[in-house]
């Protein structure tokens, strides 16, 4: 009886260590309280953004990328929402070389009015990709080949076949097609030649570097005319924009050897490159005066959701 009591007690105590051995270790004391305190305590309360128009993000912290969200937030006038302040300068912006936000009305888009391509443009104080070989030659492959310039190329040849510019390509759709794919090889040689070929070994750099505030219209647009003869290097210093004007010469010296002998003759070649500097300078001004113009309607459209938030917020307030 006292051998089977013993054994009996041996069973029990190696069952007891089995299971404390097995249980799971519960979390120390003080990280329960802390979890306790964590979930006891509420969040410190929000503040309410005011309808003011200081709530409105300066325009000069907006860009022009497609991609960023530049929605305002609204209060709505029946429901107060906790709502936080949006950044003045997201961090999509562009930055200069200083890395401070550029202003709205230094940005050059990639695209003007959203269609347009202005892949050829550098924003006022930003720092440019350097030039060279395999940038230059993507930028002019781009800017050929993107969809918008055979849309631009349709006007331009229906426009050449209306005025009867070459009588000899004739008219009617046969016509219209002998001035598509002349003009599709004219545009193409001009923008390889005047952005890739002789940039990269003359070291100069044809993109348009915008001249900016600070001065008048009239010096602005003295200073568009100068870009058609005068570029950068690469170190930064003018230089005579033998580039550009060299590649529509031999853009239209190339051209003898496909349009009619009629077609070809030096009168005509010299009107068709005075049109090709005529449509460069008129692009070159858009893309000077753009962004300031875009500019001052970003900041009327923000100013004008200003004053509906605060009215808003007054008929929501008035008994």
């Amino acid at each position: 009886m006292h051998h089977r009591v013993a054994l009996l007690s041996v069973c029990l105590c190696l069952a007891a260590g089995v299971v404390r051995a097995q249980s799971p270790s519960l979390p120390d004391a003080p990280q329960t309280a802390t979890v306790l305190i964590a979930i006891a305590i509420p969040p410190p309360p929000v503040a309410e953004s005011s309808s003011s128009a200081s709530d409105y993000p300066d325009p000069s912290g907006f860009s022009f990328d497609p991609t960023q969200q530049q929605s305002t937030p609204t209060p709505s006038p029946n429901q107060s929402q906790p709502q936080t302040r949006p950044p003045r300068h997201p961090s999509t912006v562009p930055l200069d070389s200083d890395g401070n936000p550029i202003p709205l009305s230094h940005q050059e888009p990639t695209r003007i009015l959203g269609f347009i391509p202005n892949f050829r443009s550098v924003s006022v104080g930003a720092k440019p990709v350097p030039p060279g070989w395999k940038n230059n030659f993507n930028t002019a492959t781009h800017q050929s080949f993107d969809y918008s310039s055979f849309f631009f190329l349709s006007l331009t040849s229906l426009f050449a076949e209306g005025i009867n510019e070459h009588p000899s390509l004739g008219k009617g759709m046969d016509g219209f097609y002998a001035y598509t794919w002349r003009g599709f090889i004219d545009k193409t040689d001009g923008t390889y030649l005047s952005a890739w070929l002789l940039p990269s070994l003359l070291h100069e750099d044809t993109r348009y570097y915008p001249l900016g505030d600070g001065h008048s219209i009239f010096i602005r647009s003295l200073y568009v005319i100068s870009r058609q003869a005068v570029a950068r290097d690469y170190r930064g210093h003018d230089t005579p924009n033998i580039a550009n004007l060299g590649g529509k010469v031999l853009t239209q010296v190339i051209s003898q050897y496909y349009y009619p002998d009629g077609s070809s003759g030096f009168g005509v070649l010299a009107e068709k490159f005075g049109y090709s500097v005529m449509r460069d300078v008129g692009f070159s001004a858009i893309r000077e005066f753009y962004p300031n113009v875009a500019a001052h309607y970003v900041r009327k459209h923000h100013e004008k959701l200003a004053r509906q938030a605060a009215l808003d917020a007054q008929s929501a307030t008035t008994p």
